[in-house]
């Protein structure tokens, strides 16, 4: 069993301090780190403490062997979807081999900051994405995350989500992923 203490609470963009003002009773951000690193024993009633102070179910604080981890391909705002800077792990972690995961950062569209975006990969067969949202890589490290509108040949069609935004075409990708499953914490 491994702890995911810390990659919960660096999701939601929390510090040690603000975790262990909202544990009931309150704690020291020293606790909260020795609970993250191991170096003070995670017990049942400190596992559920955290996870209500982070908004999240017991089970998701901690990763059997196995479990298969989504890592955060894109992040999503309205400047558009950009590679992670880091390395990110997805709030809860029961994907298929072929998903990837988008966090929107800032809302936009149909989106809100915060939203987690499952995505399921395709190679080749775009029509079965019309009118669905797609995210799509470019060059560089880079990836586009838009409505597809029309499959012509090796071309695809895309909406960008933000409003008065222009029709782009992303020719012959070599993958996709649709949008299959939105994480919203409420």
């Amino acid at each position: 069993m491994i702890n995911s203490i810390r990659a919960v609470r660096r999701a939601k963009g929390l510090t040690l301090e603000e975790v262990g003002a909202r544990c009931d009773p309150p704690t020291t951000a020293q606790t909260i780190g020795r609970l993250e690193t191991g170096t003070r024993t995670l017990s049942l009633g400190w596992m559920n403490r955290i996870a209500a102070a982070l908004g999240v179910e017991a089970a998701e604080l901690v990763q059997l062997p196995q479990d298969t981890q989504l890592t955060i391909t894109a992040h999503l705002g309205a400047d558009g979807a950009q590679a992670p800077t880091r390395v990110e792990q997805a709030l809860t972690a029961r994907p298929g081999e072929d998903m990837v995961a988008v966090r929107v950062t800032s809302s936009i569209g149909d989106y809100r900051a915060g939203d987690e975006i499952w995505c399921r990969r395709i190679e080749g067969d775009w029509t079965s994405a019309l009118n669905l949202d797609l995210l799509v890589p470019r060059p560089t490290g880079r990836f586009f995350f838009a409505r597809l509108l029309n499959v012509d040949g090796e071309k695809l069609h895309l909406l960008p989500l933000g409003t008065g935004a222009r029709q782009q075409v992303v020719s012959n990708p070599p993958w996709a992923a649709i949008a299959v499953r939105l994480i919203r914490t409420l």
